[in-house]
């Protein structure tokens, strides 16, 4: 179901001739193919001919192919040339690093450099904590990834993971002020990513793992967390069940059913659904079902690795078997981190009395949004054009936000849920509606409100020793 947005916005330059109804041909030509305009801009006039700038939202590159052939197709009108404007976002990378210090003249290089930062190394080594104090350690992340699993395009290898990566690093600094790096490794074996990312850890105060395929992304975080003494966030994993968990609990406010007495379905018992799972647990619920491509996860199936081995027995307390569809009977909320299109209308009528549908595969969740609000009481996506948007960045900026403040040396559930409980409480009774679960991504107040939470979990847990 792709529908024209921003993140495919196309820019044609056309020729036309100057008549009075020039500008409105050319709209109506690219709105009778579904594009978007956004803009319409007259960059040259002249008296035989105008020169226009269209800018368009479009689906895919055939869309865009459809409407500079409806632009040609008016009489006297040229298109010129096309350009892709999310291209020309990324031209020389989205990132740049800048000197926090003038280098004005030789006394500034002096000391931001030799001879006077021999100094400050010396202090270092006799002191290896001072390095959060006197250097960049104090407010840097590593943005690792070996490019297996990014984003819906599965295993595109590092190099083509970088615009990810580089934009995980701009969304850091813009919502928390925190320098984050890319590091895209060429490599995908479990044992040289540990080592690596051992090896560069003395430059980061925190570890962001991200797009690593399952199950291998487990063992990675596991033995990294074991080893290093900063916090280390799969965010895949964690961030996701951050948002889900924050979101949960303000849908069932506005539904007035409480966790404890909650069914809850999860599509997808990878890196997100295991996650999500493990965090839900926490809140007590009545019951999660766990369900991936062969069904519904228990106890006496034969192809159990040690992920779903540990689902199996923390979820699923009738032991059940069968698939999603049945899974879904009776259930009060659906959350689904898997694959497009798996039910339809029919099945969330199968399901409890206000049901909750959080519908997140990206870009085409697992059942069509408006099919799901014809049953369900609310409903949430991973996209922008709908309402209740599951977006991690509510999450991650503030999470290291805080550890950082706080000189953590790791991350616990308990931070978690601290994060979650955050978000949800930025969305007060005043607004909270059934199209309006989570606070918008651009709410200045979530990332700081995170953080404080963090901070003070962190804090917390080094008094009690």
């Amino acid at each position: 179901m792709p529908v024209p947005g921003p993140g495919y916005s196309i820019t044609v330059r056309v020729e036309a001739p100057p008549s009075a109804s020039a500008a409105g041909d050319l709209t109506t030509a690219v709105g009778k193919v579904g594009g978007v305009l956004t803009a319409f801009d007259v960059v040259e006039s002249r008296s035989d001919a105008i020169v226009v700038d269209i800018t368009a939202n479009v689906s895919s590159a055939d869309h865009a192919e459809d409407i500079t052939t409806a632009l040609n197709g008016l009489s006297g009108v040229r298109v010129r040339k096309i350009s892709d404007r999310t291209f020309l976002l990324h031209l020389g990378g989205k990132l740049e690093v800048n000197p926090k210090v003038a280098l004005r003249n030789r006394d500034d290089l002096s000391r931001a450099y030799t001879p006077g930062v021999a100094r400050v190394c010396q202090a270092i080594a006799a002191n290896p904590e001072d390095a959060r104090r006197l250097t960049i350690k104090r407010n840097t992340v590593a943005v690792v990834t070996d490019g297996s699993a990014v984003l819906g395009l599965g295993n595109i290898g590092p190099a083509a993971a970088l615009p990810v990566m580089e934009g995980k690093a701009a969304l850091f600094k813009k919502f928390a002020d925190v320098d984050a790096w890319p590091v895209c490794l060429d490599t995908q074996d479990t044992e040289e990513i540990i080592r690596t990312v051992q090896a560069l850890a003395p430059v980061y105060a925190g570890i962001n793992l991200e797009d690593i395929a399952a199950p291998r992304c487990f063992e990675i975080e596991a033995r990294l967390r074991e080893r290093l003494d900063i916090p280390v966030f799969h965010d895949d994993q964690h961030g996701t069940a951050i948002v889900v968990v924050a979101a949960l609990r303000n849908a069932l406010r506005v539904v007035g059913k409480p966790i404890e007495q909650c069914k809850i379905v999860v599509s997808g018992v990878g890196a997100a659904g295991s996650a999500i799972i493990r965090l839900l647990l926490r809140k007590n619920p009545g019951d999660v079902v766990a369900v991936d491509i062969d069904g519904i996860v228990h106890s006496g199936r034969s192809n159990l690795d040690d992920n779903l081995r540990w689902v199996a027995s923390n979820t699923n307390s009738h032991n059940v078997s069968g698939t999603l569809h049945e899974a879904l009977v009776g259930a009060d909320v659906f959350i689904g981190v898997s694959a497009p299109n798996l039910f339809g209308a029919e099945q969330v009528a199968t399901m409890a009395e206000d049901a909750v549908v959080f519908a997140l595969a990206n870009p085409d969740p697992e059942i069509d949004p408006i099919e799901a609000q014809q049953h369900a009481a609310v409903v949430a996506t991973g996209r922008s054009d709908y309402p209740n948007q599951i977006n991690n960045v509510l999450a991650f900026p503030g999470v290291f936000r805080g550890l950082l403040d706080a000189h953590a040396h790791h991350i616990d559930d308990e931070m978690l849920l601290a994060a979650a409980n955050a978000i949800a409480d930025v969305v007060d009774d005043g607004r909270l509606n059934a199209s309006f679960i989570v606070p918008s991504v651009f709410d200045s107040a979530v990332a700081p409100a995170v953080a404080d939470a963090v901070k003070a979990t962190v804090r917390r847990e080094a008094q009690a020793g």
